[in-house]
């Protein structure tokens, strides 16, 4: 049931991150504040295909 998703910076566009989610308790796009590495700081990272 549980599906991998990348996360992508919303700054810089870098695909940094991977977790998983469960496709039928959470429908919407996950968002995280993490740290990008690019960018030095931390941003928000959404969830991409």
């Amino acid at each position: 049931m549980r599906e991998i998703v990348t996360l992508q910076c919303g700054e810089c566009k870098e695909r940094n991150y991977t977790t998983t989610k469960n496709k039928k308790t959470t429908t919407g796009r996950l968002e995280f504040s993490k740290f990008c590495k690019r960018c030095r700081k931390h941003t928000d990272h959404k969830e991409t295909k």
